[in-house]
């Protein structure tokens, strides 16, 4: 029986940078929210693991070997005496390098649908050490819902039930690696990273409320991720000036930037108006939860 899952692109909504540790990985702080739009995965379980990539942004993703689905998969399978693993298929339709935790969400799909297939809890031990193996934005993929992860993203909140959020994500084409965006940045280890302290949040905070703290909050990566592909100004702006829009910023290490609107109308008029002038940007608009 086939079993499919979605990988939903996850959005940061905020992501400060703490410092970077003796170890060389930067300590974060980041309200994570996850979009309505994502990848597809499906699982035919069997004996033997396989993968086959199809769909528009497939050609994108890079060796079936290295993908994250697989190594996701052998990561539980050494953890889980005798796993039945599978067929897997992936139909990528995020962009690749995008900020928005594409591959990180396949694989933590690839996750859910193996603990389903050998009726293994998502909160079994061996879930989340297999997410933590695989990538630092695994474990919060999970269980794809808004939270705050802190840490390397082995810390993470309790679900936060977030009033409605309508989101425009626009990708310039542009593929940004994770590593060159904090080599821009430029912490040594051991270096403490100086900003605001994050908004606290509540669960039961208005649209306006929640609006109020995420301006109160930022994105340390982005002036980085501008500098190496400054088109990102671009998308910031054209958000920024689309009517309905109340807060325009860049996800994770770019260069997907989101703009929140008013209402789903005003998405859908900026969408189509970017579009008509930006045809080459990837562009989708989606509800966060």
């Amino acid at each position: 029986m086939t079993l499919i899952a979605r990988a939903p692109a996850k959005i940061n909504l905020s992501l400060h940078i703490l410092g970077r540790r003796d170890d060389g990985y930067h300590e974060l702080e980041s309200l994570v929210a996850f979009a309505g739009s994502g990848d597809v995965l499906s699982l035919d379980p069997g004996p033997a693991l396989s993968l086959t990539v199809a769909g528009p942004t497939a050609a994108a993703a890079g060796s079936d070997n290295d993908n994250l689905v697989l190594r996701a998969a052998r990561e539980l399978a050494d953890r889980v005496p005798r796993l039945t693993l599978g067929s897997f298929r992936l139909t990528k339709l995020l962009p690749v390098a995008a900020g928005i935790g594409g591959g990180s969400s396949d694989a933590a799909a690839a996750l859910r649908l193996l603990a389903e297939a050998n009726g293994l809890p998502l909160d079994d031990a061996r879930l989340f050490a297999a997410a933590q193996a695989t990538g630092a934005d695994v474990p919060v993929c999970l269980r794809p819902r808004a939270r705050m992860m802190r840490g390397i993203g082995e810390r993470l909140g309790d679900d936060l039930i977030l009033a409605p959020l309508v989101a425009l994500l626009v990708n310039p084409g542009v593929k940004l690696e994770t590593r060159h965006v904090f080599g821009r940045i430029g912490l040594q280890p051991g270096q403490a990273h100086h900003g605001a302290v994050h908004p606290e949040l509540a669960p039961d905070l208005s649209t306006e409320a929640l609006l109020a703290r995420l301006r109160r909050a930022r994105n340390d990566m982005e002036d980085a991720a501008g500098v190496l592909a400054p088109v990102i100004g671009d998308v910031l702006a054209v958000l920024g000036a689309a009517r309905g829009c109340r807060l325009a910023r860049m996800s994770g290490s770019g260069a997907t930037c989101f703009g929140l609107f008013d209402s789903c109308r005003a998405a859908a008029r900026a969408m189509q108006v970017i579009r008509r002038d930006h045809p080459g940007w990837w562009i989708k608009s989606t509800l966060l939860r």
